[in-house]
């Protein structure tokens, strides 16, 4: 996905707004290959998640070699206030059991006018079936979270929208989708990425 799939911009997007030597945060790094890219972009990383499964196969990556690799949950992660330049959070928040507390965590642990890069699953992102369940009151795995309804969330937040761009599947790629309101192209989406500066 990093390399030529539904994530290879991200690090390029990350680099227009965060400078190269920056202490940046992967949170909810999984296996580390997105800490790795980050690397090779120049950052100093440390990668952030809760299943220790995860964070073994990032250290055993002899690329993040460089990285620090912490087992903690989202929504109180360990790190000291003010802490990071910059974090990311690729599909990670959407997983937890309270976004909103996660999104806390992340201005906290965010120096002030710091930068944070976030994509959420859009409504063409599947599969949903780990999240239908919520409908009955269960507990899910999948705690489903729309892009507009994450953007509101950082805005009433305070955070300042600095940048953002779709990623879509092939079909909707032939739609002329510059040409539509971006409500209708985030709701094409397979994720949406965004880029908000905290200002504290």
């Amino acid at each position: 996905m990093w390399e030529s799939g539904s994530r290879k911009d991200i690090v390029p997007f990350i680099k227009r707004f965060v400078p190269t030597g920056s202490m940046v945060c992967d949170l909810g790094c999984g296996d580390g290959t997105g800490s790795e890219k980050l690397v090779e972009a120049g950052y100093d990383v440390t990668g952030i998640d809760v299943s220790e499964e995860m964070l073994e196969r990032a250290r055993q990556n002899p690329r993040n070699e460089q990285s620090t690799f912490c087992k903690a949950n989202l929504s109180d992660c360990g790190s000291p206030d003010n802490h990071f330049d910059a974090v990311m959070a690729i599909n990670s928040i959407e997983w937890t059991d309270k976004p909103y507390d996660s999104l806390k965590e992340t201005g906290r642990i965010l120096k002030p006018n710091g930068y944070v890069c976030i994509g959420i699953l859009g409504p063409t992102a599947g599969p949903r079936a780990n999240s239908f369940r919520r409908l009955y009151g269960e507990e899910v795995i999948c705690n489903t979270i729309m892009p507009w309804e994450f953007e509101r969330l950082a805005l009433e937040s305070g955070w300042k929208k600095a940048g953002e761009f779709g990623v879509y599947k092939k079909a909707a790629e032939q739609l002329p989708l510059g040409s539509l309101p971006v409500e209708l192209q985030q709701a094409l989406s397979f994720m949406w990425v965004f880029m908000f500066q905290v200002i504290k």
